[in-house]
């Protein structure tokens, strides 16, 4: 009863404090209805969850830039720096129209949670704008990043906060800003990651995030001795995390039957081969098109308006954004026979639909632990930078397949429970906080 009291009075505090942010909201209840039951059997932890929830630095700045028509446009640019008590503040920059404070405040606060658990020295922090890339010209996309940086720079470097990708934000876009930031620091340093290969990137870094899901998903289904051959997986999203999610269970021996975005899904019952994910790649990373046009090509279902979660599967990877499974989709997918759900995305399942999960004992990798593969590959590519080198694909996929080996080693021992099951949400936020509050408290008030 205590517990629930203290939760509640954290909870009624927080939100006093950040007023009108949902997204934050749900993200510090999840974690904190983990956790206080752990610091209750901890004491010595008691107050650190308060420190971590309030960000140590936030930005917010005005984006000028001119469009094609010599217009003048205006964005919000953002940057929450959230905690660095384990390393440089880490996370990616979104580019979307529904980028607000409360959406990157939760980013952030869940990119603290996963950095620890990649057991790497990088703290947390996320970032970005509420610009639209879609429909813009590679001149103005150019313009508005160049302005961006301009602001963004006087706040980051290679050893305080190195931001990465994220939604709307892929190689073009990290290229003008790299190229802004050299041109007004006069250095080159490993400041952004996601860098292209011929000036300081990761191979594998692109595919990195897809593949970690598939990898984590992959050591869940062997704590039932299973694995994805045969197996059929419905994913969401066609973006970067989706395509190598694709690739990587096709590899591993699953069928993958969908892909969305927002207009609509696809379903192919035959599966999307090695030749099919080639064209999805060529449409959204080269010519940005719709998912639509997949199903003219090949001849499949597009059901325009929805998500995939009615599609009958036993694997499901949610890779497009926050919040897309609901509770009522959520027990769809658990009715349909659905054995394991896979974060690719961020905090892409409500609460209910995380619920529907537990009660029913599925395997449901949250995305701070699942989708932890993308940060994870940064980490090795600030390393690479650091040490003026580059490791071969073979040596960075197999770090990858390590790290994610060991997020899940991670998980199952905070979050096992006497009856042997493993509550993977419970691990993995017990496992990214002890990490981070021992050093919290090693540093005094920080």
């Amino acid at each position: 009863m205590a517990t629930n009291q203290n939760l509640e009075q954290f909870m009624a505090k927080v939100i006093a404090k950040n007023p009108a942010e949902p997204e934050f909201h749900q993200a510090v209840k999840e974690v904190a209805e983990s956790l206080f039951p752990f610091i209750e059997e901890n004491p010595k932890y008691k107050g650190i969850l308060e420190r971590i929830a309030e960000p140590e630095r936030v930005f917010i700045f005005r984006v000028p830039w001119l469009d094609d028509k010599g217009e003048v446009q205006i964005n919000r640019g953002f940057r929450i720096q959230m905690n660095g008590a384990i390393g440089p503040y880490k996370g990616g920059l979104r580019f979307h129209p529904t980028v607000t404070l409360s959406v990157l405040k939760f980013l952030a606060f869940e990119q603290v949670f996963k950095n620890s658990l990649t057991t790497l020295p990088m703290g947390g922090g996320k970032g970005g704008s509420d610009f639209d890339p879609k429909g813009k010209s590679d001149n103005e996309v150019m313009k508005f990043t160049q302005s961006f940086m301009t602001e963004l720079q006087k706040y980051i470097g290679a050893d305080t906060d190195v931001p990465a990708g994220d939604i709307g934000v892929g190689g073009r876009e990290i290229g003008f800003m790299f190229g802004q930031y050299k041109r007004l620091r006069s250095e080159f340093t490993g400041v952004l990651t996601g860098k292209g290969l011929d000036w300081g990137g990761s191979l594998v870094r692109p595919e990195a995030t897809g593949y970690g899901n598939v990898y984590f998903a992959e050591e869940m289904l062997k704590t039932k001795g299973q694995n994805f051959k045969g197996k059929t997986v419905v994913i969401s999203g066609s973006g970067n995390v989706a395509q190598y999610a694709t690739q990587k269970a096709t590899q591993l021996g699953g069928k993958v039957v969908t892909l969305s975005d927002s207009e609509g899904y696809i379903y192919d019952p035959k599966g999307i081969d090695a030749e099919k994910l080639a064209f999805v790649l060529e449409l959204k990373n080269v010519k940005r098109g719709r998912i639509s046009e997949y199903a003219k090509k090949f001849g499949c279902e597009f059901v325009a308006g929805k998500r995939p979660w009615g599609v009958k599967c036993d694997i499901a990877l949610p890779c497009a954004t926050q919040n897309e499974i609901s509770p009522e989709e959520g027990k769809t997918l658990v009715n349909n026979g659905c054995i394991c759900v896979s974060e690719g995305a961020n905090m892409p399942s409500t609460p209910g639909a995380v619920e529907a999960f537990l009660e029913k004992k599925i395997l449901f990798g949250p995305g701070k632990a699942a989708n932890a593969g993308g940060v994870a590959t940064s980490g090795l590519e600030m390393s690479q930078n650091s040490l003026r080198l580059s490791w071969s694909r073979e040596e960075v996929d197999e770090r990858l397949h390590n790290i994610m080996i060991n997020i899940h080693k991670t998980c199952e021992k905070y979050g096992k429970d006497k009856s042997g099951f493993i509550n993977y949400v419970n691990g993995a936020n017990i496992g990214g906080f002890v990490k981070v509050a021992n050093a919290m408290l090693a540093q005094g008030l920080v």
